[in-house]
């Protein structure tokens, strides 16, 4: 057996050790290959189909950007799992070193054990994603709303950027685990395992301190969303106070609160509670890093996906316009006007469609009001479902034409103000009696003040006879989302109708469209970032898991001895492994939680569905995760107390 087949042979023996590593540097490889595969797309590389340029450009950005997060988180975990193993196999390179091994080729050795694992995981990542291809670019292509598909063909860039990014970087991984081993001495190596762990000590300062980060952090972000103050050192902020925040919960809080519960004697000498405390308190000590590492990881996956999910709703899309069709005509044509009106009536009913209609003329006054009449503005409320309002002759009412306009409203309640309109020979003050916390303009060019209808006809009186306004018509259609036929229709029809007059035509469901290809671009982005970034996590509680497998297993050979059974172990195990999987996501999900929470308060719509949909799929994740880590972690357990 020469030295490259010992290598091998080192690799094969420790299968168990490194199949997580494995799995995961495949799975990043896939990914890494998956968004390659779309970059490199003959009909996505000049432009998404039936897209515009921006939306062109959005895409290529946003999977470069991708490739280069996954890539350089892939070689931070990387990193991290190499450490993980050596610190598992310095008895073993002790024991090398004793029988006569030199330095050089222990780091030879480790160089290629690397490289093997590296070639496997990039031939099965590449491999799996050449599998998938097909239906990776059906998937892509519902997301992105390319309505022909994304049709197969042969990645051969994609594959060769990808077999030459991973090649560099488990390269880099296998110089820097030469590196790593250089550190300590043949007796440390040797006794790596036998060393003595000190006490846990936690200050109780720090564990306030911990909870007192997180609880200004929630503080400040509830703020920028609550309040509107849509300050990005505000938001900022308090995201670094609760990453800090939960470093110390983790490292100070977590082993203060263990280091009480051994004080209460009655709790701790309780069965078997003085094992599993006296075991927590050590193992949440030790894996406090990864702890924070996962819950901070899994908070972002959680909070990314979700918020793009929100960003594709129907409901962010019918928050910022109420209506399913607004039109109106450049030119002053009544004729005209009426005729359009009618195409869009007639093509609804045709296709049996529930609508209400109303209709609004702004008058632009030479203060730069906006004013529109009590009865149109009506006729927009009602058509809206809200019931009508009333207003003296020298009242308004402020109608909001933006979101942040309508947020600014909700927040700070109804107006007592003057406002002066000044428009030719009418010089008027009114007073705002209202401020509306809904859209019902349906053009937005600011807040428009509703006066009454005598005031607004005065307006309208003392213009000049050429200043025309176009008047605005509003259609609301409560099913609108599954108007995609009939609005094509309605298009097509105003081309035709209309080939000697300009008019403005706005549709619902393709505003809807054009949003939901961007969310498409970001779904897929925050999608596949997150999925890796909870795989990585999964993998770090595997890493430290079997980091201490070995002590576990003398550990509880020698308390058997002493009686203890195999419900017992089974008892004390499952309460360890429930906190190392559990603990870390349960932080991840109240901090996600806020965030959702915050997010809102900026919509309308409910973020709920959206919210209880990634908690299930991630959790049901780590609950299979969970059972079969422990199925197999048991049975190596129990062979050692037979």
């Amino acid at each position: 057996m020469n030295f490259r087949q010992f290598a091998i042979n080192n690799v094969l023996r420790s299968k168990r050790t490194y199949i997580a590593h494995f799995l995961s540097s495949a799975f990043s490889v896939m990914i890494f290959f998956t968004y390659a595969l779309l970059a490199f797309h003959p009909n996505l590389e000049n432009g998404i189909v039936s897209s515009s340029g921006t939306m062109s450009m959005l895409g290529t950005m946003g999977m470069t950007v991708s490739q280069y997060v996954v890539y350089v988180f892939t070689f931070f975990f990387l990193l991290y799992s190499v450490g993980a193993f050596i610190k598992v196999r310095k008895k073993e390179f002790g024991i090398l070193l004793i029988l006569g091994m030199s330095r050089s080729q222990l780091n030879r050795m480790l160089f290629i054990e690397n490289i093997l694992i590296g070639a496997a995981a990039i031939m099965s990542g590449i491999g799996t994603g050449l599998l998938f291809s097909k239906l990776i670019l059906l998937i892509s292509a519902k997301l992105l709303a390319v309505e022909n598909g994304l049709p197969f063909y042969f990645p051969l860039k994609a594959l060769g950027l990808t077999a030459g990014a991973y090649a560099v970087l488990f390269v880099l991984i296998a110089l820097f685990s030469s590196m790593m081993l250089r550190k300590g001495t043949l007796l440390a190596l040797v006794k790596a395992e036998e060393s003595p762990k000190p006490q846990p000590k936690a200050s109780p300062w720090l564990a306030l301190l911990a909870i007192l980060l997180i609880g200004a952090g929630y503080g400040m972000v509830m703020t920028f969303a609550i309040l509107q103050l849509f300050s990005f050192p505000l938001l900022f902020g308090g995201v670094i106070l609760v990453i800090i925040g939960t470093y110390f919960l983790f490292t100070q809080f977590s082993v203060f609160l263990m280091r009480r519960l051994q004080k209460k004697q009655k709790f701790f000498f309780r069965k078997t509670n003085l094992l599993t405390i006296s075991e927590l308190v050590y193992r949440i000590r030790d894996n406090a890093v990864m702890f924070f590492l996962v819950s901070v990881i899994s908070a972002s996956a959680f909070t990314g996906i979700g918020t793009t999910l929100a960003i594709g709703d129907p409901g962010l899309s019918a928050m910022e316009n109420p209506y399913a069709y607004t039109y109106s005509l450049y030119d002053k044509n009544p004729e005209q006007n009426a005729r359009n009106a009618q195409i869009i009536r007639e093509e609804l009913k045709k296709a049996g469609f529930e609508f209400r209609e109303g209709a609004v003329r702004p008058v632009y006054t030479e203060n730069g009001q906006i004013v529109v009449s009590l009865r149109e503005y009506n006729s927009l409320i009602q058509a809206l479902g809200h019931p009508a309002a009333k207003l003296g002759k020298m009242e308004a009412i402020a109608s909001p034409g933006t979101v942040t306009e309508k947020n600014s409203n909700r927040l700070n309640g109804t107006l007592e103000e003057k406002e002066e309109i000044v428009h030719f020979n009418v010089n008027e003050t009114v007073t705002v009696v209202k401020a509306e916390t809904f859209i019902a303009m349906p053009v937005a060019y600011g807040t428009a003040l509703v006066v009454s209808d005598a005031l607004y006809d005065e307006l309208l009186k003392a213009e000049r006879t050429d200043n025309y306004t176009p008047t605005y018509h509003a259609f609301y259609v409560p099913d609108w989302k599954n108007s995609g036929d009939v609005s094509r229709q309605i298009s097509a029809a105003f081309e035709q109708s209309n080939t000697e007059q300009g008019y403005y035509l706005q549709i619902l469901y393709f505003d809807w469209k054009s949003a939901t290809q961007q969310n498409g671009i970001l779904l897929m982005v925050s999608g596949l970032i997150g999925i890796v970034f909870f795989t990585f996590a999964a993998s770090f509680i595997y890493f430290r898991l079997y980091a201490d497998l070995s002590r576990d297993e003398q550990q509880y050979r020698m308390i058997s001895k002493v009686g203890l059974s195999k419900p017992e172990l089974r008892k004390i195990v499952t309460r360890q492994l429930t906190i190392m999987f559990f603990l870390p996501m349960a932080i991840a999900v109240i901090h996600s939680g806020v965030s959702f929470v915050a997010l809102q308060q900026l919509v309308d719509f409910s973020v709920v569905g959206h919210t209880v949909k990634i908690f299930i799929f991630f959790l049901s994740v780590q609950i299979i995760y969970f059972f079969i880590t422990r199925w197999r972690y048991l049975n190596r357990l129990y062979k050692t107390i037979q």
